[in-house]
Parts: C-alpha cells; structure tokens; sequence
C-alpha cells in the first residue's frame, strides 16, 4: 500500500505542478457513462464559466482509491473529489449512519436530508480533518450480486464471501445477515470476483452496470437494503484560501451537477434491470420484511452510540 500510495503522491504532484496555481484536479473513481464521471466533467464546465480556471478531471480512480483520494485532498495535492460514503466514513463516522439498512422509502426523502441538518453536521464534523464537504451526489440504493444463485432469504447469505466498501455500517448489516463480509477498494472488486476470492458484491444498478458486474456476478437480487451518498470533497485549507465569489462558484457548481448526477442516477436504476437482463443478467426480487427483521439488531449498535442522530435520522426518513 505504501509503495502504491508513493506512485499515486508522486504522479499527482506532476499533474499538480503542470497546472497552473489556480487550477483545480478534480478526482473520482468511476469509469466513462457513469452518473458521477458525467457529473465531473459537468463540475469542470461550470467551474470554468464561473471563475476562468481550468479543471482536470481525473477518473476511474488514476489518482488511487476513495480513501487515497481523500487523502490527498486534505493534503493540497488535488482540490476536489467526488467520493464514497463507505470511505469517508473512516473520517467522520456519521455519515455512515445514512446507511442504517431499510431506513429510506425512496431517493427524494434520503435527498432532502442530506441536503438539510444532517449534511451540514456532516460537513462541520469533517473539518477537524481539515475536509469540507461542499455538497452530495447520489450513490443510490444498493443490492446484491453473486456468481450462482439469488439472495431471497436471509440464510441465503449464510457464509457467503461478500465484498463491501470500507464501511462498518455495511459489515455490520452483512453480519447480522449471516455472510462473511470482507471490504475492498471499488477497483480491485472485478478481479477479485474473478478470480473467486469473494462469491458477489453490493452496490447500486448504474454501479454494476458500468463496472461490468453483472457480467461477472449475473445473479441479482433487489434488495434495496441501504443508501450511500456520495460526498464531494474539497480541502478546507484550500477552501479557505478561496474569495467568496470563487467559493460559491464551487458550491453553484456541485449543486447543479449534482442534481444532473443525482437525475441520471435515478433514471438509470429505474431503466437499467431491462438493459441488463437483455445482457444476460437473472435479476429477483428479496423477502425485504425478513431481511428488515435480520437487520434490526444494526439500528440498536448505533443508537447506542448516536441516540440523537439515529433518532433524528428515522423521522427524517417517515418525513416528519
């Protein structure tokens, strides 16, 4: 990891050096046709109408994995990153609360809270890090893949080798489901499905589709059993060295993107179980009462240590 992270340090700061001192990297890690690869490229125009500065956008995780990535922005060698929930979870822990499993009826209530109390307590956590999140894209709702079979029941998951993201809340849920959940970076997950260390994978639709999972892991089961945001992330050091005007020209241009990146996301899950299946893709649909009940025991970990939140968070989610 070291030797990897030194290579990732060093081609970045050659990609930094090439810019000039007012222009900005952007970095993320999905591949050309994804929601958010659409959205940074969307960020880049917008910022560049806005202040004059040209962006670099770096995708499909060439400037390392979420958590490297994270780290190089509180570092100053790249400005922004559209990231992952799982990873930045290890930075300011709430955040992974938004995964509480089953707790969102639909994408515009798990929006609107990231968008209000919830997000800015998120933010003002996160700079103690000396991060700032700057807005949230939609990462959807997740479900499960794997090489031979469905996922209907809870004991279907027994034992099961499942990759996750490096997020506790989503090992937990695996947990209280019986399989043997392991985390690993996004971009290692198609070779190690197959290569068989792990039996399938979770994550959103559009995710699958465009990383080529389902050609990998055919089987899917709708389980719908939790939501990740995706944070965008700048570092506060190079926040706060910014004019008012430029500030809110990266904020203007984080919401607007956003809210195309969150569109073609939602668009994208409701069209893309027919385009998959027409790919060969065997799609069915989880017990979702007995998967609730299996997932209880997960709210109870966390309202014990987050009493206020979690409790805030449910009557955000019935949109009290």
């Amino acid at each position: 990891m070291k030797t990897k992270m030194t290579a990732i340090l060093a081609g970045s700061l050659l990609l930094a050096g090439a810019a000039q001192a007012e222009d900005v990297i952007f970095a993320h890690g999905e591949n050309p046709g994804n929601p958010r690869y659409i959205a940074a490229e969307k960020w880049a125009e917008l910022y560049t109408e806005c202040t004059g500065s040209s962006v670099n956008v770096a995708p499909s995780a060439t400037m390392g994995d979420d958590v490297e990535m994270l780290t190089s922005v509180g570092a100053g060698i790249i400005q922004i990153t559209a990231n992952s929930q799982g990873s930045f979870s290890q930075i300011v822990p709430e955040i992974g609360l938004l995964g509480l499993p089953f707790l969102f009826p639909d994408l515009e209530t798990a929006w609107a809270t990231v968008d209000g109390e919830v997000g800015a307590l998120i933010d003002e956590r996160a700079h103690a890090s000396g991060l700032k999140v700057v807005g949230y894209w939609d990462n959807g709702i997740r479900h499960i893949t794997h090489l031979s079979k469905h996922m209907l029941e809870p004991a279907d998951l027994s034992g099961m080798r499942i990759r996750t993201p490096p997020a506790e809340m989503t090992v937990d849920i695996f947990e209280a489901l019986g399989a043997s959940p392991a985390p690993l970076a996004w971009s290692e997950v198609p070779s190690a499905l197959q290569s068989g260390v792990f039996e399938g994978q979770e994550n959103p639709l559009t995710n699958i589709y465009f990383a080529k999972l389902h050609e990998i892991t055919p089987y899917i089961t709708l389980t719908g059993h939790m939501y990740e945001a995706s944070p965008v992330v700048v570092g506060l050091a190079w926040w706060e060295g910014l004019d008012e005007a430029t500030q809110t020209c990266v904020t203007d241009a984080t919401r607007e993107a956003g809210a195309l990146q969150r569109q073609l996301n939602k668009e994208g899950n409701d069209k893309l179980q027919a385009t998959m299946e027409e790919e060969g893709a065997i799609f069915a649909t989880a017990n979702r009462e007995a998967f609730v009940e299996a997932t209880a025991s997960v709210y109870d970990k966390y309202a014990e240590t987050y009493p206020d939140l979690v409790a805030a968070l449910r009557e955000a989610a019935q949109g009290q």
